[in-house]
């Protein structure tokens, strides 16, 4: 359940925002839907795939953080251990909402992250914003932009027939094996197959540099089995 609200300095004049990351603050979690602006960063830490939508009619992309519901491999006692946060986890528990054709800030009052007492206040004592709300309003931003331009990429890896299922088996250190399955990648031999046209149609459209990013990111895939193992080991 949430509890949903117009964010405003008056009634949330003392609200603060813990901003360490926990599963005890909603983390604990196995993946990130992500943006394709946000590829470049993500390659960098995070196996990026591709989800079908729940209706089954389209895919969304995500970033990978663990293998089973629950599970994210990012977090340890120090609190995240990437680089890079992907935008749909730093935005909680924030979200943008629509007042007629304004974009405004809600927030969910029900969320752990939210406190009266400790955390990052949001609002300077005269009613201003703070720098920590300033930033979540640049990740909201940045996300909603990016929400509205992932359906057009879909589409064009669709069109060019660019995404198959796949399934990854873990091998765990007791020998048992773990099967990741549900997922799409990009189809590397049918994009290695593209003509310049077609290539061209997707570099004019500005998807092919996010298509080679998440081609990028599955090399992450071996470091994200490498940190279940050592967790499962009893290492870091």
């Amino acid at each position: 359940m949430t509890n949903t609200v117009l964010l405003n300095n008056v009634d949330h004049h003392d609200l603060r925002l813990r901003t360490q990351r926990s599963a005890a603050w909603g983390d604990g979690v196995m993946l990130a839907h992500a943006v394709p602006a946000e590829f470049r960063e993500l390659q960098a830490h995070y196996p990026i795939v591709f989800q079908k939508s729940a209706d089954g009619t389209t895919f969304h992309p995500v970033a990978l953080l663990g293998f089973q519901d629950g599970q994210n491999l990012f977090l340890d006692a120090d609190g995240w251990d990437a680089g890079y946060l992907p935008l749909a986890i730093e935005r909680e528990p924030f979200l943008i909402g629509r007042d007629g054709g304004e974009l405004l800030v809600h927030v969910d009052l029900d969320s752990p992250r939210l406190s009266r007492s400790d955390g990052e206040p949001l609002f300077l004592p005269h009613g201003g914003t703070t720098d920590t709300l300033e930033r979540i309003n640049s990740v909201l931003l940045a996300l909603h932009e990016g929400l509205q331009a992932t359906p057009a990429f879909v589409a064009a890896l669709l069109a060019h027939d660019l995404l198959e299922s796949f399934v990854l088996d873990v091998e765990q250190p007791d020998g048992s094996q773990q099967r990741l399955a549900g997922f799409y990648t990009i189809a590397e031999e049918r994009l290695a197959a593209l003509d310049g046209a077609a290539l061209a149609q997707l570099h004019r459209a500005g998807h092919l540099q996010a298509v080679f990013m998440a081609v990028a990111s599955l090399s992450n895939l071996a470091a994200l089995i490498e940190r279940q193992n050592r967790r499962l080991a009893g290492g870091a």
